[in-house]
C-alpha cells in the first residue's frame, strides 16, 4: 500500500501546505519517506465542517450499524497485515512483537466497544411515568437518555502508535458514543497514522456512513492542534501526551466562547509502596519484578514505576542491592524518538546532579543512537518532601527509591504526591493494617490501586480505570481505557410529556430496542 503524505478530509486525500514532518527511524536517525506537509486553519475548518454535517445522522445510527462500523475498522486494520507492522517498527524502534500485540489490543478495543454499543446500557435510560392523580401535584412523564456531545478532536500519542493513536481508545470510545472524530496524527509516526486513517476511511465508506464521521490531519508545532480545539464545532478533546501540551489544550478549550471538556492524560510517576513484611519475605523477588516492569519497552509507559517508597531497614537495602544488580545487566533500548531520548537524558542528568538523589545503578550503556540506559536513584524522605524536583516525571526507564524512617513518614510522602494514574502496594498478610491506614490517601491520589502486581500493562475491560487526579489527567472523573471511557463523550437529555411517536426508540413505551431501563426506580429485564 502506497503512502501519500496527504491529509484525509472525510473521503478526500488532500495535500497540506505548511511545514512538513518526516518520521525518523530512531534506531538509525534516518528520515523516512514520504514527507507530510502540515494542514492549515482552512483544512481544520473543512474537517470540522464535515464532522458537524455528519453529526446528527451519525449519532442516531442504529446500534447494530454503529457496532458493525467499529468491527469493520478492526477488520480493515488487520487487513493491512505486515505493511502496518513494518512501518510502525520503522517509525518507533519498537520490536515487531510489541507492534503486533498493540495491533491486537487496538482491534480488541474496537470490538469491545462494538459489544458495548449493542448492549445499549450506555444510554442509561431512565423513565418516570406520568402520575396524573398524584397529590398534592401530578407528575409529568419524564424520560432520560444519554446523547453524543458532538464532534471530538483526538490527538495521537507518541508511545502507542496504534492503541492510543488514530484508531485507539479515544477514537473508539468517541465513535461508539456517536461522535464524529477528527484526529491530529502524532508527528513521530505519520506513516503508521496514514495507514490506519485509510483503514478507518474505508470502513466509513463500507458502512455507508457520512464521510465526515472521520478525518485525519497533520501539523508541525501546535497550530493545527490549537485551531482544532478552538473550532466551535468541536465539543470535546481526547489527548495523551506531555503536561505542557495537555495544559495548552485545556487553556485553549477554556478560552472559547463555549468552553469544552478536555480529557488529557499527562503525567504520572506511579508510586510503588513496599511494606515491611513483604520486604522481609521476598525483597529479592520484588526487586526482580520491579526491574522487569521499569525496563519494559525502555520505560516508555505512562504507568511506568518511577517511584518506590518504603521504610528504611535491611529489607529495603536487600531490595536496592538486588534491583541494582539486575539493572546493571539491563541492556540499553532504543527510545521512540530523538526528542524523547533527549528529554530522558535531561531528566536523568538532573537527578544525577541533584545532591538529594544518590545514584544506585545504571544499565548497560547504549551503543547506538537514542538508546535508553536504565537508571536507579535513592533519596531520603526528608529530601523528597523538601525538593519538588524529585517528583518530576522522567519518561523512560528511571526510578527513584524514597527511604522513610517510619510508617508516618511513608504517609507524609504519599500525601505529598501529585495525582497519579496508579499506586501499587506490595504486601503480605502482616502488612494489612499498615496498608489499610494508607489506603484512604491513595484513593485520593490515584485512579487505579494494585496489590502485589506491577503497574505496566492496562487491561481493556469494563472495570478498568486509566485516569486519576491532576496532573495524571485533566479530569479526575474519567478513564481513557475500558468501556467507561464512552461516558466522556455523552450527556443526558430529559424528554417531558412526549408523544410516543416523537420519542427516540430507546425511550418508547414498547421498548423496541429491548434495553434494560430504569422504570419508576426499578430495573426492567
Amino acid at each position: 500500500m502506497t503512502l501519500t503524505g496527504n491529509l484525509l478530509l472525510g473521503q478526500r486525500a488532500v495535500a497540506g501546505s505548511r511545514d512538513a514532518i518526516r518520521a525518523i527511524d530512531p534506531a538509525t536517525n534516518q528520515a523516512l519517506e514520504p514527507a507530510y506537509a502540515g494542514g492549515t486553519g482552512e483544512h481544520v475548518a473543512q474537517a470540522c465542517a464535515l464532522a458537524w454535517a455528519a453529526f446528527d445522522a451519525y449519532r442516531e445510527t442504529a446500534l447494530d450499524q454503529r457496532a458493525q462500523f467499529l468491527e469493520t475498522i478492526a477488520d480493515e486494520i488487520e487487513a493491512l497485515g505486515d505493511t502496518l507492522v513494518e512501518r510502525a517498527v520503522a517509525e518507533t524502534g519498537l520490536p515487531k512483537a510489541r507492534i503486533q500485540g498493540e495491533r491486537g489490543r487496538t482491534c480488541t478495543q474496537l470490538r469491545t466497544f462494538a459489544r458495548v454499543v449493542r448492549s445499549g446500557e450506555w444510554l442509561d435510560v431512565r423513565i418516570d411515568p406520568a402520575q396524573p392523580a398524584r397529590q398534592p401535584l401530578p407528575r409529568a412523564d419524564l424520560r432520560q437518555r444519554q446523547v453524543a456531545l458532538g464532534p471530538v478532536a483526538v490527538f495521537g500519542a507518541s508511545n502507542f502508535p496504534l492503541a492510543f493513536s488514530v484508531a485507539g481508545g479515544d477514537t473508539a470510545s468517541a465513535l461508539a458514543a456517536g461522535c464524529p472524530v477528527v484526529v491530529k496524527a502524532h508527528a513521530a509516526h505519520p506513516g503508521t497514522s496514514e495507514l490506519v486513517g485509510q483503514a478507518v476511511a474505508r470502513a466509513v465508506k463500507r458502512c455507508n456512513l457520512p464521510e465526515g464521521v472521520f478525518s485525519l490531519l497533520y501539523g508541525a508545532g501546535r497550530e493545527v492542534g490549537i485551531a482544532l480545539v478552538s473550532d466551535p464545532r468541536i465539543k470535546a478533546v481526547g489527548f495523551t501526551g506531555s503536561r505542557s501540551g495537555g495544559i495548552a489544550l485545556c487553556q485553549a478549550a477554556q478560552a472559547r466562547p463555549e468552553p469544552i471538556p478536555v480529557y488529557a492524560e499527562m503525567s504520572s510517576i506511579n508510586p510503588v509502596f513496599l511494606f515491611d513484611a513483604a520486604l522481609q519475605a521476598r525483597a529479592e523477588l520484588l526487586a526482580q519484578g520491579f526491574v522487569a516492569s521499569l525496563t519494559q519497552g525502555a520505560g516508555q509507559f505512562c504507568t511506568n514505576p518511577g517511584l518506590v517508597i518504603a521504610r528504611q531497614g535491611p529489607g529495603l537495602q536487600r531490595f536496592i542491592d538486588t534491583a541494582s544488580a539486575h539493572l546493571r545487566q539491563a541492556p540499553a533500548q532504543t527510545m521512540l524518538t530523538p526528542g524523547i531520548f533527549n528529554a530522558y537524558q535531561a531528566g536523568v542528568d538532573a537527578l544525577a546532579a541533584n545532591p538529594n538523589a544518590q545514584a544506585a545503578a545504571s544499565g548497560v550503556p547504549g551503543q547506538g543512537p537514542n538508546q535508553c540506559q536504565a537508571r536507579l536513584f535513592v533519596a531520603q524522605a526528608e529530601a523528597f518532601l523538601a525538593d519538588p524536583r524529585l517528583q518530576a516525571e522522567v519518561f523512560g526507564a528511571a526510578s527513584l527509591v524514597v527511604a522513610c524512617s517510619s510508617d508516618e513518614q511513608v504517609r507524609q510522602v504519599a500525601e505529598h504526591l501529585e495525582g497519579q494514574l496508579t499506586a501499587t502496594l506490595q504486601l503480605d498478610d502482616g502488612d494489612i493494617d499498615s496498608a489499610r491506614k494508607l489506603l484512604p490517601t491513595l484513593e485520593r491520589k490515584a485512579g487505579r490501586i494494585l496489590v502485589n502486581g506491577w503497574p505496566t500493562g492496562v487491561e481493556v475491560c469494563d472495570a478498568m480505570v486509566h485516569g486519576g487526579p491532576f496532573p495524571a489527567t485533566s479530569d479526575t472523573r474519567s478513564t481513557s481505557v475500558g468501556t467507561a471511557a464512552i461516558l466522556r463523550f455523552l450527556r443526558p437529555v430529559c424528554y417531558q410529556d412526549f408523544p410516543d411517536a416523537l420519542l427516540p426508540s430507546a425511550l418508547q413505551h414498547g421498548n423496541p430496542l429491548q434495553l434494560r431501563r430504569l422504570l419508576d426506580g426499578q430495573r426492567e429485564g
